[in-house]
């Protein structure tokens, strides 16, 4: 155990030294806060981030736009604390964007906006804007007061709107949990798969052997976007669904590695004093082999996260992933990638940067593992 602890420590101290894996951990480590926090950061707080305005669609990074919050007739229930961090808050007022306003008496008169060029006039009474519903006015100087200062609101686009009017920024934050949580979820399945029939295979040999590598072999003949075509269509689409068809196509590479570390320890020694102790399969292989490979695991496991990013993006984009309107980086590639070649890329050029440094956050990482868990150093 004294061994055990000795090397942790040393590979902790040679990971610490390495630029680029501390570097990929912060990375992640940010993404993870990002991700719990996504609704309080996010500038639109609503479920998914999908609050629409279609006359600011398409919308440069930095333009601001002045809006006039309408309270709706019927407010949603104010959501308690996990509830909004977890799923976000329906918002209890219209947003109407707008270039110029002015009260006349008991009303105010808007100059809607529609687009870059044109505009219109429209009448909303103040006691429809502050309630949600007409009332008899007694006091219009009271109600103008309560417009202008809580009604009369500044929406700023930082990495601008898609098509729809949604801020791509808030999006673009919610959207990390989909990302890391397909990542989480899609390696916890492959290593479930991959490390005990990996482990079996190579402890048992014979027979058990034969038949695991055949599977192994006519799975890894298939193409892995193939593969995943075949389990999301049999599945379904969905948010869900995406977890489990990336998961099953990953296990694959991690029985293979698992495989040969296991048949390497099986002739040691320590396992021939098991055996000869009479410990049972499971102890052995539990207590003993498993606890020895755990090094190569967690370079497989930072690999394949990066790897199910990536799929989990490349389905979304192709239609078969995530489902609107909950956002998802590749999907936000597929509803603004029109933009690359007109006036605004950013849209569809800030997701596809944020796959890349998620994606190399964990080879960094992975890459910072392996070097540490080197017993050769």
């Amino acid at each position: 155990m004294s061994d055990r602890s000795s090397f942790s420590k040393q590979a902790w101290r040679r990971l610490r030294r390495n630029k680029g894996a501390v570097a990929g951990m912060l990375l992640i480590g940010v993404a993870l806060i990002v991700s719990v926090l996504a609704y309080i950061l996010a500038p639109d707080g609503t479920p998914y981030a999908n609050r629409m305005m279609l006359e600011t669609g398409g919308q440069r990074p930095g333009t601001h736009v002045q809006v006039l919050a309408v309270q709706k007739e019927q407010p949603p229930e104010k959501a308690g604390f996990f509830t909004r961090l977890l799923k976000g808050q329906e918002e209890a007022v219209t947003y109407i964007p707008i270039r110029g306003w002015r009260f006349s008496g008991n009303d105010i008169i808007i100059d809607k906006y529609l687009d870059e060029e044109e505009t219109i006039t429209e009448k909303y009474s103040l006691s429809r804007v502050v309630y949600g519903k007409e009332v008899p006015v007694t006091d219009a100087r009271k109600l103008q007061q309560e417009v202008q200062a809580g009604h009369i609101r500044e929406q700023t686009y930082w990495l601008g709107s898609d098509k729809f009017g949604r801020d791509i920024l808030s999006r673009l934050l919610v959207g990390t949990r989909v990302s890391l949580s397909v990542g989480c979820i899609a390696v916890i399945i492959s290593l479930t798969i991959g490390v005990i029939l990996g482990a079996v295979a190579g402890y048992f040999r014979g027979v058990t052997d034969d038949v695991v590598m055949w599977l192994v072999n006519v799975i890894w003949s298939v193409p892995t976007l193939l593969l995943v075509f075949a389990i999301t269509l049999a599945l379904g689409k969905g948010f869900w669904q995406v977890f489990i068809a990336v998961g099953l196509t990953m296990w694959v590479n991690v029985a293979r590695i698992i495989r040969g570390q296991v048949l390497a320890l099986r002739e040691l020694p320590f396992i021939e004093a098991t055996r000869a102790l009479g410990f049972g399969h499971t102890r052995t292989i539990g207590r003993h082999i498993l606890p020895n490979i755990l090094g190569p695991v967690m370079v497989v496991a930072a690999g394949n996260f990066a790897t199910a990013i990536v799929v989990e993006a490349g389905l979304s984009f192709l239609g078969v992933g995530v489902q609107p309107p909950q956002p998802s980086w590749g999907l936000m590639i597929k509803e603004n990638y029109n933009f690359i070649i007109t006036h605004n890329p950013l849209l569809a050029l800030a997701p596809g940067v944020a796959i890349m440094l998620m994606v190399l956050a964990f080879n960094l990482l992975g890459n910072g593992l392996r070097d540490a868990m080197d017993v050769r150093q």
